[in-house]
């Protein structure tokens, strides 16, 4: 489903068929989970694709694999081209990006001194569907940020997010809501949070989260709109009290929630502030809403 015949991916400084790829068995990233990638959209607009934050995307790459000590021999500006390249050479416009660095044989416990880049593209739609999600609180939590760097995508951690999908999952529910060693809301499996409460918005302090670039766009949309929303911890039973909630990320965009475990919540999405940003978080990623920003004035 990721690919085709006549698919192609950038690895190691190539274009080639996927198939074509080949791994290190004696990989840090395969043994360990010592690995960094990302998660970033193109979108169709007027003149072709248009690679949502690249240059946020690519910096936080970067920032990964330096924390974890990885090498990264790429520029920003060099990584961007690669990839509208890749985009090309797949004639995608709509696409999915994914941007994986791995690291050199190394079964020692000090990071390897070589590493892999491989980009991958295809066409994926919003990953968690456009249907109002039922959530169900995980008995996992959120990694202490002593324990490892919380805002950095790295492989390993994602074991945290598979258990607690696979919980949700085989319960029946849509997707899982991981709460911080302290109790608060953290994220669910792979987004952020938002709630809306008395017309007013709530979304986690960063800290304890991965805060992501989708995250970091509503928070700019909003100020830019007048709607009030504010970074602060709050508790499972506050966000059982919250009119609306929604997550946000880049492959599932934004989208709202129906329920969390047992509480239903009260007001309809499309009345709610999520449903706005919703559409004007799609009019952002086309370049449509600065424009009528522009118009505005």
């Amino acid at each position: 489903m990721y690919y085709t015949n006549d698919s192609i991916i950038y690895h190691n400084g190539a274009y080639m068929h996927p198939e074509k790829a080949s791994g290190n068995m004696y990989s840090q990233t395969l043994h360990y989970g010592n690995g960094v990638f990302e998660g970033i959209r193109a979108y169709k607009i007027k003149f072709g694709a248009k690679i949502f934050k690249a240059e946020e995307h690519y910096e936080r790459l970067k920032y990964g694999a330096q924390v974890m000590g990885i090498p990264c021999n790429y520029s920003v500006e060099e990584l961007v081209a690669i990839t509208y390249k890749l985009l090309e050479k797949n004639n995608l416009e709509d696409a999915y990006i994914r941007p994986l660095l791995t690291t050199g044989a190394n079964m020692s416990l000090l990071t390897a001194k070589e590493s892999s880049l491989t980009i991958q593209c295809w066409e994926w739609g919003k990953y968690m569907g456009d249907k109002l999600l039922k959530v169900k609180t995980s008995r996992f939590q959120r990694p202490n940020p002593k324990s490892c760097f919380v805002e950095a995508k790295v492989t390993g951690h994602y074991t945290n997010s598979i258990l607690s999908t696979n919980e949700a999952k085989n319960a029946g529910y849509d997707e899982a809501l991981l709460l911080d060693m302290n109790g608060n809301v953290a994220e669910c499996s792979g987004a952020n949070v938002f709630m809306e409460k008395d017309g007013k918005l709530y979304t986690p302090k960063r800290g304890h989260i991965m805060a992501g670039i989708t995250r970091s766009t509503i928070l700019e949309i909003c100020k830019e709109e007048g709607f009030s929303v504010e970074e602060k911890h709050f508790t499972l039973d506050e966000l059982k009290q919250a009119d609306s909630a929604f997550f946000t990320g880049t492959a599932a965009e934004v989208v709202g929630l129906e329920s969390l475990d047992d509480y239903k919540f009260p007001l309809s999405w499309e009345s709610s502030l999520g449903y706005k940003l919703m559409k004007l978080y799609k009019q952002e990623v086309v370049c449509e809403r600065s424009k009528k920003l522009s118009e505005a004035v």
